[in-house]
């Protein structure tokens, strides 16, 4: 870390890390109501305990890319931010904003939450993801403006790298992006288009292209490989995301009313959104291949080198599964979709969270890597979150499955609670794994607090220097 602006980025990523722990604690509450519907009920119902598990997931993740912009747009621009006050009471608003917002999800009833909060005058809540009342969307867009504004006026200022100018282009486009969330008509199929702008748009769009610019800068900094060679393949990965992404945004408009050449078109695009994670393979491989030195951060680049992979997995894999219109005629709706959502979100934008985060809190904290025993406590975090997982994903597809056969294609389909019922041993598995990623992720909190200096060899002293 150059730059003394730079720390405005730690309350940041320790916010993120106390709402992801906050969204893996309500998960666990919602996925044990699959199993006991009674459980916590009329206090914490299933609808409140999965908008929470939702809203929490965004946040974290804003919260984590804000803190990622803080930290890394000054270190390329070789200059300090332009206002580290402004980032911090930035944080401190979008902080109690959300910490208000989820006050609000347990203690008022959703539909006076509304009624309260002036949706009677502009329509806005209600959709998944897009649950927030009003005034937090309208703060939002003031936390993103602020951010914005920032970073921009220290790109300004400060050197231009490529790297730079695509993740605050980036930004700017995750910005505009939400706006269409102010927009939610009475005809459902233009609420529909509005809504997978937004949804769609970030995670299987503008996002990739913030996953690329994080990934990118830690593979820079623990590799030693020239920014030129990390530079073009960000270009080419960039260039298949948005050719993808965009008119892939299609395989939504299946059977909502839409025109029928959406069908053709989301189906074709959709195939191709896979290219970019596996391209991410690649390139993180052959720049591992061309290192020039070792970095005393080993658990940051296993974060770095396993985000591409689970990201195709969860991303391209699972997304390609379900993502073909004859094949989302059948999934629409089952725990094909959870299956695919929960390994993707991970995989491409929890891990690369995680990465710099692991990257950056040494630094932060004024050291170069924390200490190889806390650095084998964050690995062993590592394994076990991903494997549990991988143990998720594995359980709601089974579960998708028992719903696709039994309720979706035979002759005599069953009933939709009987089915339920049969996919209990697949929801058991989920909470078993479930319990085992909070157990990962304490464990990669727990290294965070464990003493001690890096000990560096001769070796790894005369590559950093």
């Amino acid at each position: 870390m150059n730059y003394p602006s730079q720390r405005v980025a730690l309350p940041y990523f320790m916010a993120a890390l106390l709402l992801f722990l906050g969204q893996i604690l309500f998960g666990l509450i919602a996925g044990y109501q699959y199993i006991d519907g009674t459980f916590l009920f009329p206090e914490l119902p299933f609808s409140v305990t999965r908008m929470i598990h939702t809203n929490l997931l965004i946040v974290w993740l804003l919260m984590a890319f804000m803190g990622a912009a803080y930290f890394i747009v000054p270190e390329e621009a070789q200059t300090d931010l332009y206002s580290p006050r402004l980032a911090l009471i930035t944080f401190w608003v979008f902080f109690m904003a959300g910490a208000l917002t989820i006050l609000g999800y347990l203690l008022v009833p959703y539909a006076h939450l509304a009624a309260i909060t002036g949706n009677a005058y502009l329509p806005t809540m209600g959709r998944g993801y897009l649950e927030q009342p009003l005034p937090t969307k309208i703060g939002i867009v003031l936390v993103a403006l602020s951010l914005l504004f920032n970073i921009t006026m220290t790109l300004i200022r400060g050197r231009k790298t490529s790297l730079n100018i695509i993740l605050v282009g980036s930004l700017w486009g995750l910005a505009l992006l939400f706006l269409p969330a102010f927009y939610f008509p009475v005809d459902t199929v233009k609420a529909s288009y509005s809504w997978w702008w937004v949804v769609h748009g970030w995670v299987e769009g503008d996002w990739e292209l913030i996953l690329s610019s994080l990934l990118g800068f830690i593979l820079i900094k623990t590799t030693g490989v020239d920014r030129e060679i990390i530079e073009k393949w960000m270009y080419i990965i960039i260039a298949m995301t948005l050719v993808s992404g965009i008119i892939g945004i299609g395989h939504h408009y299946y059977y909502i009313g839409a025109p029928e050449y959406w069908i053709w078109l989301g189906s074709i695009f959709s195939a191709l959104e896979p290219i970019p994670f596996i391209m991410l393979i690649v390139f993180a491989m052959k720049i591992l291949l061309k290192r020039r030195r070792e970095h005393p951060n080993r658990a940051a680049m296993l974060w770095a080198l396993g985000t591409p992979l689970m990201a195709f997995l969860g991303a391209g894999l699972w997304g390609f599964m379900i993502t073909l219109a004859p094949m989302q005629y059948v999934a629409h709706g089952t725990n094909f979709t959870a299956a695919h959502g929960h390994l993707a979100f991970f995989g491409a934008y929890a891990m690369v969270s995680l990465a710099i985060i692991s990257y950056a809190m040494p630094l932060l904290r004024g050291r170069p890597a924390n200490s190889q025993r806390a650095q084998r406590w964050e690995m062993t975090g590592f394994w076990i979150m991903v494997i549990s997982m991988l143990g998720i994903a594995l359980a709601l597809t089974g579960a998708g499955l028992v719903t696709v056969y039994l309720q979706r294609m035979g002759d005599h389909p069953m009933a939709f609670m009987d089915v339920q019922d049969r996919s209990q041993v697949f929801f058991m598995i989920r909470e078993a794994a479930g319990l085992g990623f909070l157990a990962g992720l304490i464990t990669y909190l727990i290294s965070f607090f464990i003493p001690g200096e890096y000990h560096y060899d001769q070796e790894t002293r005369r590559a950093l220097s």
